[in-house]
């Protein structure tokens, strides 16, 4: 197998395997404590109910795993690499009931957001961490702009306020919700890009930045408030694998 070969399950050694199963049984009984709040969702679904147009979901890089939780079941693609970590992460993401679209937004970038506009033209919603998979930290990368300008999909900001977590001394400070940890998420308003072309998107990073900041504002608001009556309630159970 060459270097740029994509893996399938059976290229990972048994003890990954293993690990991966571990891994997944260890976030499934943590994510169990969570008290997990969801702001925002109704619009999303009946949107879905109705047949409308796909979206981008955009999320923090670091904020990845209790979004995830929170929106576990509901379809959605999200961009994995397509060597050896990648399938890896598809895994542990299949396990939470989403699909994997395999590429890189760093080598072959083209050729990766050319993909996830197809999956968006198909019907499919995609989730995309604009500050990924190198950071900086809470950047925009004009990834998600260029797949909404060639789509005429819309963004929605998703975030979430944890109440006690673990952060990571990595890059993006990615969150591991505390056991017993109130999770707040919050689907904000879509955010819709006009641009004529690739360049004038791209150009609109600070445009996105802003939403987040806006709807991380807001989420935050919310979860120092407590349960709202428009917070949906949410038993963290992730799909058995």
């Amino acid at each position: 197998m060459t270097s740029d070969a994509v893996p399938t399950p059976r290229a990972l050694d048994a003890r990954t395997r293993w690990s991966i199963r571990l891994g997944v049984w260890v976030l499934r009984a943590l994510a169990a404590t969570w008290r997990v709040h969801v702001h925002g969702r109704e619009p999303w679904t009946q949107r879905q109910s109705r047949g409308a147009p796909a979206v981008v979901l955009t999320l923090w890089h670091g904020q990845m795993l209790p979004i995830l939780v929170a929106h576990r079941g509901q379809p959605c693609r999200v961009l994995v690499s397509e060597h050896r970590d990648g399938e890896i992460i598809a895994q542990v993401l299949a396990a939470f009931g989403f699909g994997a679209v395999r590429g890189s937004s760093t080598r072959g970038g083209t050729r990766a957001l050319l993909q996830l506009a197809q999956v968006v033209q198909d019907g499919h919603d995609i989730a995309i961490t604009p500050d990924g998979p190198r950071g900086p930290n809470r950047s925009v990368a004009p990834g998600p702009l260029l797949i909404a300008q060639r789509t005429g999909a819309e963004l929605v900001p998703l975030v979430a306020e944890v109440s006690r977590a673990w952060r990571l001394r990595s890059w993006d400070a990615f969150e591991i919700p505390k056991p017993f940890a109130r999770v707040t998420v919050l689907y904000d308003a879509p955010l819709g890009i006009v641009a004529d072309s690739a360049r004038e998107a791209a150009a609109q990073t600070t445009l996105v930045a802003d939403a987040m900041a806006r709807a991380a504002e807001r989420c935050r608001a919310l979860h120092d408030g407590g349960t709202r009556r428009d917070a949906e309630r949410v038993t963290p159970r992730v799909p058995a694998s």
